[in-house]
């Protein structure tokens, strides 16, 4: 059964509604699938019933911020109710953190020569869809493009938003260990997202993976999308070594992106999954 446990929506930095992307998961044959948007629940009803109406498995997903050893780390949920109080004062702190961190890339933009940014970035997100959520880098970088401060988003990123630049503002995420057991007390199952996008050596990596654990990790996201088949057997090492659930999913955020929904290497066999866990839809609470 094709399953998806990564994915984002227009509630945070992807391109499509939660409907719309429950419809193109379903058509590529997603049959179990999880919205894990940047810190907001804010999509998961519409995904939930979305998902029920094509008879397909809904599992809730969030993916979290959250800071280890200097650098910015994502940790997924999945199951969990909607009203879990822990989870839900979590998300808020980041929501608002959110929004004063776009300010801040606006303001820093303006000081160059570009204003109106956080206006600009925000319109083209409700352009997607209407969402209470900040805009995000991806929305700024539109915005640069649209007035044509640069030739296009990998430009925008290279110059002004991406690691290190200008606008790569850096927001007071939680600690990887509080981020850890809040989920847990929310009831969630927890994997430690793209552990291989972090730009660690493999010593620090390894101790990322123990503290993760020791902070009550359950899961290793072995698979992102395409990654370089070489990853998938580093990280099904790591998963094997350190006795994790493996999880996987596209990571798709829209169309023409880097990666589709549904689509993503396969698990090795001898990995026991993460998905195995879910054997029943959870309960939509609004």
């Amino acid at each position: 059964m094709n399953v998806d446990l990564h994915c984002h929506s227009t509630a945070s930095d992807g391109s499509l509604s939660p409907t719309d992307l429950a419809a193109r998961a379903h058509a590529n044959g997603v049959r179990v699938l999880a919205l894990t948007d940047h810190d907001t629940l804010e999509g998961l009803p519409e995904a939930r019933e979305a998902t029920r109406a094509l008879g397909m498995q809904w599992v809730s997903g969030v993916e979290m911020s959250c800071t280890w050893g200097g650098a910015t780390i994502h940790v997924l949920g999945y199951g969990f109710p909607l009203d879990a109080p822990p989870l839900v004062a979590a998300v808020e702190a980041l929501h608002h953190g959110r929004w004063l961190r776009a300010e801040e890339i606006s303001r820093r933009l303006a000081l160059k020569g570009m204003p109106g940014a956080l206006e600009g970035a925000r319109a083209i997100q409700q352009e997607l869809g209407d969402s209470g959520n900040a805009p995000a880098r991806p929305h700024f970088a539109e915005y640069l493009v649209r007035q044509n401060h640069v030739r296009d988003r990998a430009e925008a990123f290279r110059k002004w938003l991406g690691a290190g630049k200008l606008g790569d503002v850096k927001q007071h995420w939680p600690t990887l260990e509080d981020t850890v057991a809040t989920l847990r007390a929310a009831g969630a199952w927890v994997s430690l997202a793209h552990p291989l996008q972090y730009d660690f050596t493999r010593s620090k990596r390894r101790k990322l993976i123990a503290d993760y654990i020791q902070a009550g990790g359950q899961a290793l996201e072995v698979v992102n999308g395409m990654q370089p088949a070489e990853q998938v057997g580093t990280l099904s090492i790591l998963a094997r070594e350190f006795g994790l659930l493996a999880s996987a999913g596209s990571d798709f955020h829209g169309p023409g992106a880097w990666s589709e929904i549904g689509i993503y290497r396969p698990v090795p066999e001898d990995l026991p999954l993460l998905s195995g866990r879910f054997k029943h839809e959870q309960p939509l609470v609004v």
